[in-house]
């Protein structure tokens, strides 16, 4: 294999690894896929549990209570407010009953927010 080719790969790799950084962890939250970015309209938040949308680099609220969960979707956690929004992560990710498990269809796939950002505008259901 050609040297600069390899080097060439390595660097854009690690360039852009925070974006490639665990997306298996979407499959452990309800709609881990479909939860939306707050800011820019029909674009969705990749990194649910980081600051960053498209995931590394540090957590926000809901990401450190995921990982003090285990990295599991636990009773716990389904009915923590994470972001102090007046919403449970359940709702916000439509899990309103917390019995969601991994695999299976959320109650909900619409209407999903973000449980790791405040949303001043949100009212509890």
């Amino acid at each position: 294999m050609n040297v600069k080719l390899l080097i060439t790969t390595t660097v854009i790799m690690l360039l852009n690894s925070h974006t490639w950084a665990y997306p298996y962890y979407a499959d452990l939250i309800p709609n881990g896929s479909n939860v939306p970015n707050p800011s820019i309209p029909d674009e969705i938040w990749r990194g649910v549990g980081h600051l960053a949308a498209g995931g590394g680099g540090p957590r926000n609220q809901f990401g450190l209570d995921f990982a003090d969960a285990g990295r599991e979707w636990t009773a716990e956690l389904c009915n923590k407010d994470s972001d102090g929004d007046g919403l449970s992560n359940g709702k916000e990710l439509g899990d309103p009953n917390c019995v969601w498990l991994a695999g299976e269809q959320p109650e909900r796939t619409t209407g999903i927010s973000h449980p790791g950002i405040k949303n001043e505008e949100c009212e509890d259901e």
